[in-house]
């Protein structure tokens, strides 16, 4: 199994685990080594997930003022835990491919190995919550017949998207490609480069 794919099902996996109990304040204990790539990308997974849902309590009309700024900071906070482990994700790719010899014509991917695979968690949870729609008994056929065509795109975007991360991975792994990790500078979650908090 090429490693898009086991990436895939550890992702799908996950968001299943996560919706045994379907609630954000949910601790569930990692089934993967600590310390492998598997355990970082089921943590991955899980923080996506928590965040699609905090996405959607913070959505409702008639939610307190109060709480709602309170979820907000909760979202930016794991905005930052979703980008400190995509990092992470991508130095152990940095450390797999060390070795390979780059070849002179290699070229550079628009996007990192980590930030592709964070797409695919995306998508997992996105597959998940459009099956739901398809099988709703409340809904109505039109919205289910609208569902069901986003559900075969969604089919086919994981499909490719899949075989673009392991073609990726290959050509990294051939010197074909090259990788570099730019960190992410994010200036508003910083007191000394967000204009907010420093005149403060």
């Amino acid at each position: 199994m090429n490693f898009a794919e086991k990436a895939y099902r550890i992702f799908e996996d996950t968001t299943l685990l996560y919706h045994d109990t379907d609630h954000v304040d949910a601790r569930v204990e990692n089934p993967y080594e600590q310390g492998s790539i598997e355990a970082t990308l089921f943590a991955k997974n899980w923080i996506d997930a928590v965040q699609w849902h905090l996405e959607d309590i913070i959505r409702d009309p008639n939610i307190d003022p109060v709480e709602a700024v309170a979820l907000k900071r909760r979202i930016d906070r794991s905005n930052q835990d979703r980008t400190d482990m995509v990092e992470e994700i991508d130095t152990y790719f940095r450390g797999k491919y060390a070795d390979v010899k780059v070849a002179a014509d290699a070229t550079i991917n628009t996007e990192s190995p980590a930030w592709a695979l964070d797409r695919l968690s995306i998508l997992a949870l996105k597959i998940y919550h459009m099956e739901r729609e398809v099988r709703r008994s409340d809904a109505s056929e039109a919205h289910i017949a609208k569902c069901q065509a986003k559900l075969d795109v969604l089919l086919q975007q994981r499909e490719d998207l899949i075989t673009a991360i392991d073609q990726l991975l290959d050509d990294i792994a051939a010197g074909k490609k090259y990788m570099k990790v730019y960190r992410q500078m994010k200036m508003y979650n910083d007191p000394e480069t967000n204009p907010v908090l420093y005149k403060k």
